[in-house]
């Protein structure tokens, strides 16, 4: 499996994107921040057939948007949830009947409900 490294070039638009929570982000040594980012592929190396070497793949952040401080990051972390039981239990019987699962498909069918809903309601 080829292991993912991340690009650290950071693109204009997310700079810009990443301006407003800057200085916030540098004051809260421990803090975090929910986002969704864009990832586009930005490079692969793949070993000659005698290196003792992993395939890899670079990805750059492209898109980012941040979640404001008054904005509710509880909804992302719930679609996060959602997102990661999709990928573990793809597949599997219990997949069906888990909701978090059921709400991370839906939100991935019919676009960022969870998201548009979240701004309506603060």
């Amino acid at each position: 499996m080829p292991d993912v490294k991340i690009d650290s070039k950071v693109l204009e638009d997310v700079k810009d994107a990443l301006a407003d929570h800057a200085l916030d982000m540098f004051r809260q040594r421990k803090g975090r921040w929910m986002a969704v980012v864009e990832l586009a592929h930005a490079e692969r190396v793949e070993p000659g057939p005698d290196e003792d070497k992993f395939p890899s793949v670079k990805v750059r952040i492209v898109g980012i948007e941040v979640a404001p401080d008054d904005f509710s990051d509880e909804r992302l972390r719930e679609l996060q949830r959602g997102l990661y039981r999709l990928r573990t239990k793809g597949g599997t019987l219990d997949a069906e009947l888990d909701p978090d699962v059921n709400r991370a498909q839906d939100v991935l069918k019919h676009g960022s409900g969870l998201l548009v809903g979240a701004t309506s309601e603060a």
